[in-house]
């Protein structure tokens, strides 16, 4: 067998696939075969490596290098200096990882020396489609200990005593859901199911790992099974998700062919097989009964619990469910022992979190932290702070579940309970990062719009309720709400929060309620003096030209696409308001910061 003396990994994550992944690593191909290169020099499409504003990323071992935002022009000198002539091409490094000529290790630069990767541990690492390459990373060694080595019973007690909470958002104890669906009366057959229909706007934390370690969810599932009894599972996948589709099909047919998929698995008498529903991209349908209901064939609608789903689930049967991130750290609770993975994270929040960490941040991407660090480590060091020199004004988690924690509560610790506290949540892991710059009143409505979009409408506090919502946050933004308004936004949230059918429409209003438990001060602003402080609500501002700036040079007036500037050359100028649409192209052109909102 021939081994490789240098590795060249290309992400082949969507975002970096999005920016030309796949024509460099033809470029690389053809550079290769020019340079006599092909049997020394290794390509690995790998999945995401979290650093996704740097796309597209390539890496090359032994020296670690790690590229980014690399051009296919750029792969012939990769090529001839760095894998012909052993120098490593400065200029397209990664900044941080060179520290006086020398390449630093990826976990010494700070957006990953705070993270630790359990879930995430073979993304960036491995070929995704290759079986070989995730069984050379322990890949089936936890399915086989569990199924030669411990009972059922055993798996399960394993996984309680690891505290591991569901990721997909409530954060419920998966042990006892193991234990629940266990014990359930199985005589006419059980299912266990994946939840990969991912819809929060913003997260891509299933959809990573499923591109770039998929085979750790089907082991995992494999794992689950035994577990609780079931022979047949589903991965409930969107179809909005064509790559992680691709690489779940090729990863069951390898896993099939290896004979750790189907019946008599290592040589015992379980059995167990996997399929793939594909989900049409209905937000609703994260919603664990409304995502069976959806397997079923049926229009995805929750149902209403009891009986759940360990009970009676898919086809009234017993039916284990938990989500992507759940699943991709059974494997290494059972390969390592529950107390390796007690050891990390809070009391009461074991092990890690992903999150997709995004907005008004310097280092948009993937990161996987233990439970219990703060808000500020995320956004200050892994996140490299807001640009432009903006303040950081909140964050909000757990997509349209959630809620948004405010500058004052940055050195909150990230868990469960912490952020419950603070009236936020968890949810299954989007983190949008605020600047000063962000009118909440605003954000607020854009998570209502799309939780109003969404709702499945089967309930009347959902279908009807947030629709009122919406209407009064529309008429606030644009200056005509009143303060008695604010109030009856307030009794509408606590309403619909206590009484719409599932979880996604009682949690549907938090962005609302945390916004007006920390920034009821804009929503006022809006009301009463008709402004919104952050420039943002297009109703409630006005341009203005300071004469003492101006310059009269004209442009603005060039810019302007309706001609509400008027003036003479070399003389201020002055905006018609009657006239003025505000698109703001005035603000924008201006070379001399002559223009503001007011």
């Amino acid at each position: 067998m021939d081994f490789a003396r240098a590795h060249v990994l290309v992400c082949g994550g969507t975002g970096c696939t999005s920016s030309g992944s796949v024509k460099l690593i033809e470029e690389f191909e053809k550079r290769l075969a020019e340079n006599d290169l092909e049997k020394e020099v290794k390509i690995i499409k790998t999945g995401c490596f979290g650093l996704c504003a740097l796309g597209p990323v390539v890496v090359i071992y032994p020296e670690g290098a790690f590229y980014s935002m690399v051009k296919v022009e750029d792969v012939e000198e990769i090529v001839k200096e760095h894998l012909l002539k052993g120098r490593i091409v400065k200029r397209l490094l990664y900044q941080e990882t060179l520290e006086n000529d020398n390449v630093k290790s990826l976990n010494e630069v700070d957006f990953y020396k705070k993270q630790r990767r359990i879930a995430l541990r073979n993304c960036g690492v491995i070929d995704p489609e290759n079986i070989e390459e995730y069984i050379g990373t322990d890949g089936y060694q936890a399915f086989g200990k569990a199924l030669t080595e411990m009972t059922p019973e055993g798996v399960i007690e394993e996984i309680k005593k690891s505290g591991l909470r569901g990721r997909g958002g409530a954060g419920f104890p998966t042990g006892l859901k193991w234990m629940f669906t266990a014990n359930a009366n199985g005589e006419n057959g059980k299912f266990v199911a994946c939840n990969a229909d991912e819809g929060d706007p913003g997260a891509f934390m299933d959809r990573s790992i499923l591109e770039g370690d998929p085979h750790a969810v089907i082991e995992a599932m494999a794992i689950a099974a035994y577990a609780v009894g079931a022979d047949q599972g589903y991965i409930y996948i969107r179809a909005e998700y064509p790559i992680a589709v691709q690489r779940l099909k090729i990863a069951i047919e390898q896993a099939k062919e290896y004979g750790l998929l189907g019946d008599n698995i290592f040589g015992t008498d379980f059995c167990f097989n996997l399929e793939i529903r594909l989900g049409a991209g209905a937000f609703v349908c994260g919603e664990e009964t409304a995502l069976m209901t959806s397997i079923e064939g049926f229009r995805g609608e929750p149902r209403p619990r009891p009986p759940f789903p360990a009970n009676k689930g898919l086809w009234q049967k017993p039916t284990l469910l938990n989500n992507v991130e759940t699943y991709a750290n059974i494997t290494q609770i059972i390969l390592n022992g529950a107390d390796w993975f007690t050891s990390i994270g809070t009391e009461k929040s074991k092990g890690t979190k992903v999150f997709a960490l995004g907005g008004k941040i310097k280092n948009t991407g993937l990161v996987e932290i233990p439970m219990g660090t703060t808000l500020r480590e995320i956004v200050e060091e892994i996140g490299g702070g807001i640009p432009n020199g903006k303040k950081f004004k909140a964050a909000q988690t757990g997509g349209p579940s959630g809620g948004c924690i405010p500058a004052s509560l940055i050195d909150t610790a990230i868990d469960y309970d912490s952020l419950i506290a603070i009236g936020s949540m968890m949810g299954s892991g989007g983190l949008i990062v605020m600047d000063e710059d962000t009118c909440m009143v605003d954000i607020a409505k854009f998570f209502l719009e799309f939780t109003v979009d969404e709702s499945c409408g089967k309930c009347t506090p959902c279908r009807v309720g947030t629709k009122r919502m919406l209407e009064i946050l529309d008429r606030i933004t644009k200056g005509n709400g009143t303060l008695a308004d604010i109030d009856k936004l307030e009794e509408l949230a606590e309403g619909i929060k206590s009484t719409a059918l599932c979880g996604l429409g009682q949690t549907a209003p938090n962005p609302v309620l945390s916004t007006l438990r920390y920034f009821r001060d804009e929503y006022i602003a809006h009301v009463v003096d008709k402004k919104c402080p952050a420039g943002v609500c297009k109703a409630l501002l006005s341009y203005k030209i300071d004469p003492e700036k101006c310059k009269g040079c004209s442009l603005c007036a060039r810019q302007c696409p309706v001609n509400a500037i008027s003036g003479e050359i070399k003389s201020p100028f002055t905006i018609d308001t009657a006239k003025c649409i505000k698109c703001g192209a005035c603000e924008s052109s201006c070379k001399f910061n002559a223009i503001s909102k007011q």
